[in-house]
């Protein structure tokens, strides 16, 4: 069958059940794979077209009046799918209004093989930046005049059908083999086309310049990297000049190089900083380009010094900046060769062993599962590095590739059939031979602390994003335990010991009681998980804090001497006890399998042995072992299930461990970051990392005109922000909201400091602007990532988005999407956060003032963090309202607005403040 039949319905709504109505049909017919046929028609919903729809679509009530009704129609468009493929883009919605339609109007429903275009896409392009359709048009450079109108995407459908029919065409046998095993759970019927390709590959020859197939497995060649570093033979000032003056390097290679002064300033300071082994501290606000600024000096000084060096960042989005952009464009300009890698954890990379055996187990998968499958086999055929990260999975999929990371390898065993394909093995390799290694903080801390080395050996460090290294250093230090992943590693020590008594010689009485043993175990942990569960709930009349998600937090210090903790205690003993009777039964089959020189099969089991090994490490530190130098808490999920409880225990002070792990051990560390200063004193981060006197401090400003390109407005007439009825305040929030984004047309970002205060906000504004078109996109409650939110800001008009916690960095939105910055609260940590609690508890008894010394720093670069949201190009222009007056009226307040770009400031009523803002916009 070589009939495709395109649709597209615009609606007044989502569900047909609900009574909504289709206003637009757009048909497009391809056979011989051109387009044979097309057809459009307004349609009569017999009902007004609400606002949002009308702003979505540009169909207002008066477009359709005098338009046919559905039912005029029904025949005609029915008739186009006769012996054909029903192809739409998210399929189920326009088929299910279109068999509503039809039935209602007395037709027989539609029933053709249904192709959805979101799930084809998402298989066949599985590195897209998203499935909108807009974003697809753009991505594979499509004309996309008319979005969201019926017609035109109809025709972007059908050409991205098209596309991915061409892709489909070009995969080989064994991946479309697999496809095919995981066909029946997918949405789309694909069984035909799959078995027409399967027989065209019949008839080709195998060979493939750039795939390879491996135990059934259809893989990317990756050619060697044979190229060496090249000697320098100018200096760095040479060089530095040549590459950052008005007509040099940079100029020749880059459009829109404006040559900047703080950029060349700060290359020269890192570069002496790794010539005379100091440590450094460089703030370099917005604008800087410091990421090119690092660069040169580390990959002139690995090469002329022939000694590697790392740069870390705490996101993966600026690795893949550094990696796809920057250094790329270094190596064309350059007059030397070097060679880089990147280098992420385990757990970023697919495990083939593990793929590989996933796939021949297809036979109870969901669609999720399939679907995920069905994206890796696509996507092998395309990657060389295997890191998930170049892959868009959806949600579930995440959680299913976890299983399947080269983290979840019982080995890396060297004569393991997949060793040398080894994604993980081959990116080490990689980094083994590179100058400049890129990673991640994560990695960097995981290295500190590991007896065998994840890194290659290196005495000189960049960290960017520097303001985040001592909460992951923190972290690494500390221990994160939560009943789901002892349930996983419990399960996979049962896996893994009955695939053993498989293969080895074992009695069914030790069978019997490893069952019996392990069955215990199980039930210990529950039985102990829900009694702690319940403890923190008892615990909440106390008015327990809550994190930025909404979990109760309960700090152990507070409950130590409780009879309930002599429980958990004693329950946490009992628990220890059956996991050590599990690895004691495992190790008698490492014995049994070592005699039997059943290497693979010893190897699974001492990993299972390691995994229950470190359930006994942290449930001892964290309930049997008294430290006052740590800080431990428990989180639950109030609405959660009963078990769903996650252990947490941080190092109160992470200086001294950073220095005698890291700093000591280095001979240069150099760590920049746009937010490292309060009032332009270093101090505060100084004493955070544990730096000395001798480590070099250094500011280098923006390049930006703040004083023309943003206005700062406090509103001195708001309900106070700390009342215990915070209604007054929320509304007043909204309030301004709703004034400003009718000056600014939307193209706003809020940032609140708690999600219960986004939700209430959300719920309010929800309707407060129920007879207007402004397009709410809010963290937690919009589905999505959020990167996805931030998409879909972008591509709609008069959006407001509301974001808490993560989006107070990293989210970069620059031009004319975003012209308005709301802060509601200064960002100041909770102060029932167990963390704060106990450290703000250890200053006060050192005579301390933890106010000024912690929650004052902490805070201030938070809003340095949120304020540099607005402006990320010399072009663009905003206002930023701070809901928050205590900016102005605290002793206090000085140590924020001295600590951001020197911008005009404005404290008034709200009115005047709104008056001034559309003046000057």
């Amino acid at each position: 069958m070589d009939k495709f039949v395109v649709v597209d319905l615009e609606t007044t709504g989502h569900a047909p059940s609900n009574g909504d109505k289709i206003i637009e049909v757009g048909i497009v017919v391809i056979q011989g794979r051109v387009i044979t046929d097309q057809f459009q028609t307004m349609l009569d919903p017999g009902m007004s077209i609400p606002p949002f729809i009308s702003q979505l679509t540009g169909i207002a009530d008066e477009d359709v009046a005098g338009a046919p009704q559905f039912e005029d129609v029904a025949g005609e468009i029915s008739a186009f799918f006769k012996d054909s493929y029903v192809v739409a883009h998210n399929a189920n919605f326009d088929l299910r209004f279109l068999n509503s339609a039809l039935e209602l109007a007395g037709h027989a429903p539609i029933k053709r093989p249904v192709l959805d275009t979101v799930e084809l896409a998402r298989i066949l392009l599985p590195t897209a930046p998203s499935y909108k359709l807009s974003v697809l048009s753009e991505h594979l450079s499509f004309e996309h005049d008319q979005p969201h109108r019926a017609l035109s995407d109809t025709l972007v459908t059908a050409e991205l059908l098209l596309s991915l029919l061409d892709g489909l065409a070009k995969l080989p046998y064994e991946t479309v083999s697999h496809l095919l095993s995981l066909e029946k759970a997918l949405k789309s019927d694909l069984r035909g086309l799959l078995e027409n390709r399967l027989e065209e590959l019949a008839f080709e020859g195998a060979e493939d310049d750039v795939l390879e197939v491996y135990r059934g497995l259809a893989i990317r060649k990756v050619p060697e990297n044979e190229e060496t570093a090249s000697s320098v033979t100018q200096s760095f000032g040479e060089i530095a000049d040549q590459l950052y003056r008005e007509d040099g390097w940079l100029s020749a290679g880059m459009k829109e190089y404006e040559p900047r002064k703080s950029q060349v300033e700060m290359s020269e300071q890192i570069f002496d900083a790794f010539q005379s082994d100091k440590h450094a501290l460089l703030e370099a606000e917005t604008g800087t380009g410091k990421s090119l600024a690092y660069l040169l000096p580390a990959v002139y000084s690995a090469v002329k010094s022939n000694s590697r060096i790392v740069i870390s960042t705490h996101l993966t989005q600026l690795q893949a900046q550094l990696m796809d952009k920057e250094i790329p464009l270094l190596q064309r300009l350059l007059p030397f060769t070097f060679k880089t890698a990147l280098l992420k954890g385990k757990q970023h990379y697919l495990s083939l062993s593990r793929f590989e055996s996933e796939l021949q187990q297809t036979a109870n998968d969901n669609y999720d599962i399939a679907l995920t499958k069905a994206i890796l086999l696509v996507w092998l055929t395309m990657t060389e590095t295997g890191d998930i990260d170049e892959v868009n999975l959806p949600s579930s999929g995440k959680r299913f590739f976890l299983h399947m990371s080269a983290d979840a390898e019982d080995t890396q065993d060297p004569f393991s059939p997949w060793f040398s394909r080894s994604f993980y093995q081959r990116a080490k390799k990689a980094a083994w031979q590179a100058d400049v290694i890129v990673t991640n903080h994560a990695l960097l801390c995981s290295d500190m602390q590991e007896e065998y080395q994840l890194l290659p050996s290196y005495q000189r460090v960049i960290i960017d994003e520097a303001h985040h290294f001592e909460a992951t250093a923190a972290k690494h230090f500390g221990l994160a335990l939560d009943y789901v992943s002892i349930h996983h590693m419990l399960s996979h020590a049962n896996t893994v010991y009955e695939k053993a008594t498989d293969e080895l010689p074992n009695t069914q009485a030790e069978m019997l009681i490893w069952s019996s043993l392990w069955d215990q175990t199980k039930v210990e942990a529950d039985d102990m998980f829900r009694y702690i569960h319940d403890f923190v709930l008892s615990q909440h009349k106390k008015k327990l804090g809550t994190n930025d998600i909404g979990r109760l937090q309960l700090r152990l210090d507070e409950v130590r001497e409780t009879k309930q903790m002599l429980v958990i205690a004693e329950m946490s003993s009992r628990l220890l006890f059956g996991v050590r009777d599990c690895i004691h039964h495992l190790l008698q089959l490492v014995k049994t399998a070592d005699k039997q020189g059943e290497k693979k099969i010893s190897d699974s089991l001492r990993n299972a042995v390691e995994q229950l090994q470190g359930i006994i490490d942290n449930i001892e530190r964290m309930f049997l072992v008294y430290d006052d130098e740590e800080v431990k808490w428990i989180e639950v999920d109030m609405y959660g299930a009963r078990n769903a409880v996650y252990l947490y225990s941080e190092p109160l002070d992470i200086a001294d461990l950073l220095l005698e792990h890291f700093f000591a051990e280095k001979k240069s560390v150099v760590l920049t970051s746009a937010t490292l200063t309060m009032k332009q004193s270093f101090e505060f981060i100084q004493n955070q990392l544990g730096l000395d006197d001798q480590t070099i401090t250094r500011r280098f400003d923006s390049p930006y005109s703040y004083q023309d390109q943003v206005q700062l407005l406090v509103p001195n007439d708001f309900p106070d922000v700390r009342g215990k009825d915070n209604y007054p305040f929320i509304y007043a929030v909204c309030e301004a909201i709703l004034s400003l984004a009718s000056i600014t047309d939307g193209r706003m970002l809020v940032l609140f400091t708690s999600y219960d205060m986004l939700k209430k906000a959300y719920g309010l504004l929800k309707e407060l602007t129920e007879d207007q078109d402004y397009t709410l996109i809010a963290q937690g409650i919009t589905s999505g990532s959020r990167d996805r939110l931030k998409k879909n800001f972008q591509s709609n008009k008069k959006a407001i988005l509301f974001g808490t916690s993560s989006f107070w960095e990293g989210v970069d939105i620059p031009g004319g999407d975003l012209s308005c910055l709301v802060i509601v609260r200064l960002p100041f940590q909770p102060p029932d956060h167990p963390i704060y609690e106990a450290k703000a508890a250890k200053l006060k008894a050192e005579g301390k003032n933890a106010f000024m010394e912690l929650a004052l720093p902490n805070a201030v670069i938070r809003f340095k963090q949120g304020f540099g949201r607005l402006i990320r190009s010399s072009s663009d222009r905003g206002i930023v309202f701070v809901c928050d007056d205590r900016m102005m009226k605290a002793r206090y307040g000085s140590y924020f607005t001295a600590s951001i770009p020197d911008v005009p400031t404005h404290y008034k009523r709200t009115g005047e403040l709104l008056e001034l803002a559309a003046e000057w916009l």
